[in-house]
């Protein structure tokens, strides 16, 4: 038990903890108004005025739920534990107070483990001090912890709910550094083999003709400069100790083969313009990466399309990759986090400089449409 205890206290707060939203607004101007509505139409309170001024002054705890949820619970449950000893009402007893229930679930959602420990005895106070006043009987006594106790379970499961989330998002993003680590370093190996194949040649072509050295030590700088802006971009790249695997990487010529690699389902065009010749081929790369992404993304979840529109643009300062298709908007396509699919394509145009966006086209009822824009000159362009 002991060392479950101290794992508890030691869990952390989340962070970053969102501040104040529109909604906290909202629920401000619709409570603020019912207490005051309720205070002069029921007439059970015992005293009314007090009830209602003192709900109102704990209303403002709603806006700190989240960056400061200790403080906000050991104020509003404090001041209701104490309230019915030294007034004749209770305030709990408007229905418009049930506003507390927010800063218990805020309490375990965003506190920390300390926090949540301590402050779950604050709750439990004031349930058992309500009990002792007599201003609840028995049954009102249980269900007002069981209330508490569903709140903070409720708090505890979207807490773990987004952590899990969390974790699973940074997997997604460290395997797609790993990937292009791998492909930074085909790149690098590729460059580091010209140059030994040019001074090989250099060396065997000297004693006959010594301008071909020279024009091979140009070649050899050439190379290592292009080779050194490529290893630069790999240190910035995250990657795990495990060999790269060694092999040509796809570029953007390669895209236009994602044409006639299905044989059923949706056809997909493909459409190249621009100066696609003397891209990086880390640029090249990544961007045949993303259109394949976008176009199995495509095949998978776009239902009842019938086309699928590859398109590269390229000018003198980035490239343009757009993938649409005509498929019926589905809930799984809409609304809500992105995919992991889409995580790690916008993680890898992020690590070369670029964007990457997805989302359904004007039409309501049709589309979607992935959109990557890349620097021409890749990472740190």
């Amino acid at each position: 038990m002991g060392p479950r205890l101290h794992a508890v206290l030691a869990e952390p707060r989340v962070s970053p903890a969102p501040s104040r939203v529109w909604r906290d607004w909202a629920v401000t101007a619709v409570l603020a108004p019912a207490m005051v509505v309720e205070g002069i139409l029921r007439p059970d309170l015992p005293w009314r005025v007090g009830c209602v001024v003192v709900a109102l002054a704990l209303l403002p705890t709603l806006w700190w739920r989240r960056t400061a949820p200790f403080a906000m619970v050991v104020i509003a449950f404090g001041c209701t534990t104490v309230a019915p000893f030294v007034l004749p009402g209770d305030p709990c007893r408007l229905f418009t107070a049930s506003f507390l229930v927010l800063l218990v679930y805020a309490l375990f959602r965003w506190g920390s483990g300390r926090d949540a420990v301590l402050g779950s005895f604050f709750v439990v106070a004031k349930v058992s001090a309500a009990g002792l006043v007599g201003s609840t009987d028995g049954g009102e006594l249980v269900a007002g912890f069981a209330v508490m106790f569903a709140a903070a379970a409720l708090g505890v499961a979207v807490r773990f709910r987004a952590a899990t989330r969390l974790r699973e998002l940074d997997q997604v993003k460290l395997l797609e550094r790993e990937r292009l680590a791998r492909d930074l370093h085909d790149t690098v190996a590729h460059h580091v083999s010209a140059m030994a194949i040019r001074a090989q040649a250099g060396i065997a072509a000297s004693a006959s003709q010594p301008g071909a050295a020279v024009e091979a030590l140009r070649t050899i700088e050439a190379e290592a400069s292009r080779a050194l802006a490529e290893m630069r971009a790999m240190v910035r790249v995250l990657r795990r100790d495990q060999p790269a695997e060694l092999g040509p990487n796809p570029q953007v010529a390669d895209i236009e083969r994602l044409a006639g690699r299905f044989r059923a389902g949706p056809t997909v065009d493909v459409d190249l313009r621009g100066d696609l010749g003397d891209l990086p081929p880390t640029v090249g790369s990544a961007l045949y990466r993303l259109a394949q992404e976008s176009v199995t993304n495509a095949r998978r979840h776009a239902r009842h399309a019938t086309r699928i529109e590859v398109s590269v643009a390229a000018d003198e300062t980035s490239v343009r990759l757009r993938v649409s298709d005509d498929g019926e908007a589905g809930a799984g396509r809409q609304g809500g986090p992105p995919g992991f699919g889409l995580v790690g394509m916008m993680e890898r145009a992020d690590l070369l400089g670029g964007t990457c966006s997805a989302g359904p086209d004007p039409d309501p009822d049709r589309g979607w449409t992935v959109t990557a824009v890349l620097p021409r000159r890749g990472v740190g362009a």
